[in-house]
């Protein structure tokens, strides 16, 4: 056993290791071998030889990563073949092939090995101890297609794809300022994520830009493969319910946080970016509230908190109402509920446990059934079980009443991530409101608000600007006011260049309209 294991040990130390800090060699083949041993068995590395003349070179790159016709009409091979032997150089080579959209110098093999993994082309030409990195990306992508999780009535139907150019690319579209940077970062020791940090200089606080970056840099991690990745390891209290960073595949929504001070993170591999700092509020705004009149958004807002509170509170205040408090209801109601729950095996709280448990199974089934079938058997289950249920005296009916306005109000939440979080909050209050009745649920109420008083975010108070009070940002918390009238941006995030419009742009009838005809 002690040899077994002594020849364990000498086996990892003979492992040779996958960094290799060794500079590029004149001699191509010593490069190549090196190379080659070190993408053994890495049948989708292509290793493509070119003898053009007197000059030999090898392209490296990954197949499927690249596109090939790009490669062909740099002319390579032609270019290789003009090249006298004694005239190779790597500036010369550079400038022989500026056709390329990106063309960079290195010296160091491991250089060579990280760039061909993220889909360049390396070109290696002997006698030549520098390498040529060709920006030449390619491959099967996923097209630009409208969000499926942020749908609108009205906006853009433009949406984040798993390109990390293509989405940069977006954003630049819509904020075409040189004041919009993109500092670039490789994140997971293994994966070698590309990650964009975008900002726009001069809103953005330095501060806040200096936290974002080093707590990107503190990340130690074999893989990012998702921005949740990210987003777990970098947000302030990994232990709330509540989200500290807004997530978005919308644009619109970048550019429009980006304009208000904030900084965004878009991750290679994934169509939604990370905005930070975000406050409760953020959550509860859909970019839609931007596009249409302020009248209507001011409704919606103040619909969705409205239905907020009553998915995060109504089936325990059903449970507590019906067990504790039956004097709060009307006669007519309170027989009409225990008449309903006559048969009811269950107390109102396992009751309450069991239907809320049950839908919260039917939506994930839902989610995660083909899309075809998916809805069908979400609403049908509803429906059949529901059913079932209050004929089987499993539940009352007023109980089923009660759990569908509760999904219906989860479901006017925005944001995916918040309204998750209310779903996961709705359970403690029911077993405060089964335990303590209206005294548990205030209790819980309670607890919430202190703890959302204590969040931050990016040193962003969570509450802001209600806690602390903001007398410019309440024109954009309960409300959205009109765009004449919101001419600062958020004080919280924005120290300089507060001001987001020119004065007295508030729409004035013309002469024509005053004297009764149309101007």
């Amino acid at each position: 056993m002690r040899k077994f294991k002594k020849f364990l040990k000498e086996g990892q130390k003979s492992v040779p290791s996958e960094k290799m800090d060794k500079e590029i060699e004149a001699d191509l083949s010593i490069n190549i071998d090196r190379l080659k041993e070190l993408f053994a068995d890495c049948s989708d590395i292509v290793f493509r030889h070119i003898v053009a003349g007197n000059v030999n070179a090898y392209l490296l790159f990954v197949d499927g990563l690249i596109d090939t016709n790009s490669i062909q009409l740099h002319g390579i091979h032609q270019i290789l073949k003009e090249i006298e032997t004694d005239r190779i150089t790597a500036d010369f080579l550079v400038e022989k092939i500026l056709s390329a959209s990106s063309v960079l110098e290195i010296t160091l093999l491991d250089d060579a090995v990280t760039n061909i993994l993220k889909g360049n082309t390396v070109l290696l030409v002997d006698k030549v101890k520098t390498g040529i990195v060709i920006d030449a990306k390619g491959g099967q992508r996923r097209g630009v297609t409208e969000p499926e999780t942020e749908s609108v009535v009205r906006g853009p139907r433009e949406g984040l794809t798993e390109s990390i150019r293509v989405n940069t690319a977006l954003v630049r579209q819509k904020i075409r300022s040189n004041r919009l940077k993109a500092i670039a970062k490789d994140v997971g020791e293994e994966t070698k994520t590309g990650i964009a940090i975008m900002y726009i200089d001069g809103l953005v606080s330095p501060e806040l830009l200096k936290e974002v970056q080093a707590r990107i840099d503190r990340i130690k991690i074999d893989g990012v493969l998702e921005s949740g990745y990210i987003e777990e390891l970098i947000e302030d209290n990994p232990w709330s319910f509540f989200p500290q960073i807004q997530n978005s595949e919308r644009p619109d929504t970048i550019a429009a946080n980006l304009l208000e001070g904030r900084v965004a993170i878009i991750i290679d591999g994934t169509p939604l970016a990370l905005i930070m700092p975000a406050t409760f509020w953020q959550f509860m705004q859909a970019s839609e509230d931007y596009y249409h009149r302020f009248h209507i958004s001011i409704f919606l807002r103040f619909l969705r908190i409205i239905f907020v509170f009553i998915a995060l509170t109504l089936p325990s205040l059903y449970v507590a109402v019906t067990t504790y408090h039956q004097e709060m209801l009307p006669t007519n109601l309170l027989f009409s509920i225990a008449s309903s729950r006559e048969a009811i095996p269950f107390p109102a709280f396992i009751e309450a446990l069991i239907m809320e448990i049950s839908f919260e199974a039917l939506r994930e089934a839902g989610v995660r059934l083909p899309k075809i079938v998916g809805q069908a058997v979400s609403i049908l289950g509803a429906l059949v079980i529901g059913q079932a249920a209050v004929e089987a005296g499993i539940v009352s009916a007023p109980m089923v009443i009660v759990v569908s306005l509760t999904g219906i109000a989860s479901f006017t939440i925005p944001r995916f991530n918040m309204a998750i979080s209310i779903r996961l909050l709705r359970f403690p209050f029911i077993f405060l409101a089964g335990m303590f009745g209206l005294f548990g649920i205030v209790l819980g109420i309670l607890i919430i608000l202190t703890h959302l008083s204590k969040l931050r975010s990016f040193g962003i108070p969570y509450l802001s600007p209600i806690s602390p009070m903001s007398k410019e940002g309440q024109k954009d918390v309960f409300i959205r006011a009109p765009w004449w009238s919101m001419n600062k941006r958020p004080s919280q995030t924005v120290k300089n260049d507060r001001t987001r419009e020119g004065e007295d742009l508030k729409p004035s009838p013309g002469k024509g309209s005053e004297e009764g005809n149309p101007t």
